[in-house]
């Protein structure tokens, strides 16, 4: 399938939640499945039924919409799996104002905490440098962002994004040691002797 190939950005999974008669931004959601993703996963299904009570829907209205549903998850995994550390939340782009960007980080990453509390909150065994900056993240959530477009705007909501992309990856690379940024041990899966993710500044 094409379009499983296709990069997907924030403004085609938006024209889907607009085909269905949703002006919600997806990043919310994105959040919550960057979270999932890294915590324990979500399958196709699962994702799909989630999406789809946001949505108001019992399923897509098309197979092409459900296709672009099913590669958001597809490529937020294989994004955050990735060695090249690629991985970026599905944000709005320069297409939108400034305010509009810093307004979707908010809602991104009210979406990933909420996940987080949802699934007990932080666990004892998280790293000191991955609780520090989901302790940043919370205080994003209730800042009033209302930004001017100009540079140093711009240069510091360009560091908070990059703030959120550090927490998921970190958050994944915790929960799945021998993914990316980690040594790998030929070991049964799952054993404890996996080296732990190195931390990420």
């Amino acid at each position: 399938m094409s379009l499983i190939d296709e990069q997907l950005d924030f403004s085609r999974v938006a024209d889907t939640f607009l085909a269905h008669g949703s002006m919600q931004s997806p990043a919310f959601l994105d959040g919550r499945l960057c979270a999932r993703l890294a915590l324990a996963d979500i399958t196709a299904d699962t994702w799909l039924e989630e999406v789809c009570a946001t949505l108001g829907v019992e399923q897509p209205h098309s197979r092409e919409d459900g296709e672009v549903l099913l590669a958001w998850r597809r490529q937020a995994l294989d994004a955050l799996a990735a060695p090249e550390l690629n991985f970026e939340p599905l944000l709005p782009d320069d297409l939108f104002s400034l305010a509009e960007r810093a307004h979707g980080l908010q809602e991104w990453t009210q979406g990933f905490l909420e996940a987080i509390v949802e699934a007990g909150g932080q666990s004892d065994d998280w790293s000191a440098a991955l609780r520090e900056v989901l302790e940043d993240l919370g205080s994003l959530v209730n800042l009033e962002i209302e930004l001017e477009d100009n540079a140093e705007n711009e240069n510091d909501l360009f560091a908070l994004t990059e703030h959120a992309r550090m927490a998921a990856m970190l958050l994944y690379t915790e929960q799945h040691p021998g993914q990316p940024q980690v040594e790998r041990v030929e070991n049964s899966e799952g054993d404890d002797a996996i080296t732990p993710p190195s931390q990420t500044h």
